[in-house]
């Protein structure tokens, strides 16, 4: 057992909480249980995902997309309710890290992509206000666009949506997770052959066509499931508690 607020205090600090200006609280969002055991980590703190956590008996719930979004109703109807209505009954915690979960160095979900992809990083950037929101970095060999969509496809078991600019090789990739599709332009500007993110909008075709670099649009889920898991190993390993990855599946 470890206390809440130990647990919450290390994460807090890790993911460097403080430094950022996000659409939603970072860290503790309901607060359970003051004891922690079990941890269950997922992407999005849906009803599905809190009432799996709870039968598989967990003592915090943590997620990269949890609660209470700048500009959403605050009142505390239909569907929040319900979620919130399951959380305080249970007496389960809910933490939850946005932008810090994207950016953190070695756990987060850009540095995650880069593993898995066996991408070698270059640099991060600020984006969007953000900084180190925005990633470069180098493919082993340079590789067809087809090529490094089979790949993706493999790694992140989602089948991306490829906009093809030209027939040039991937050598150079940029890249950020989740609905990062207006970063094209900045991915572009570095040099980047192709861009990679979770999202696409109608423009993100045309400027993948005019600034000649490939886009790959791989699922805003599938790109934000392995900083979480990441996390909530390091926690289970530091700390000797269980720890639980449960993915509720999401096609975009």
């Amino acid at each position: 057992m470890l206390e809440r607020n130990t647990l919450l205090a290390y994460l807090d600090t890790l993911l460097a909480k403080d430094d950022f200006q996000d659409y939603a609280p970072n860290g503790l969002q309901v607060e359970g249980r003051s004891q922690i055991k079990k941890i269950v980590t997922g992407v999005t703190a849906t009803q599905a995902l809190i009432e799996t956590a709870i039968d598989n008996n967990a003592d915090l719930l943590l997620v990269h997309h949890g609660f209470f979004w700048r500009g959403e109703d605050p009142c505390v109807l239909g569907m929040k309710q319900r979620r919130l209505k399951a959380l305080l009954q249970a007496d389960l915690n809910l933490a939850a890290y946005h932008l810090p979960l994207d950016v953190h160095p070695t756990l987060g979900n850009n540095a995650q992509l880069a593993q898995r992809l066996g991408i070698s990083t270059t640099q991060s950037v600020s984006a969007g206000g953000t900084r180190d929101l925005l990633w470069l970095g180098q493919l082993p060999q340079a590789v067809s666009a087809q090529h490094f969509a089979a790949q993706l496809e493999q790694q992140l078991q989602h089948t991306p949506l490829l906009i093809e600019s030209s027939d040039k090789m991937i050598k150079t990739l940029a890249w950020c997770s989740g609905a990062a599709q207006g970063f094209i332009s900045q991915a572009a500007t570095l040099g980047a052959d192709a861009y990679l993110s979770g999202e696409i909008s109608e423009q993100t075709v045309h400027i993948a066509h005019e600034c000649d670099i490939h886009y790959f649009s791989a699922g805003h889920h599938a790109t934000e499931r392995f900083g979480v898991q990441a996390l909530g190993s390091h926690l289970a390993e530091k700390y000797a508690l269980e720890h639980q990855f449960i993915d509720i599946g999401n096609p975009v």
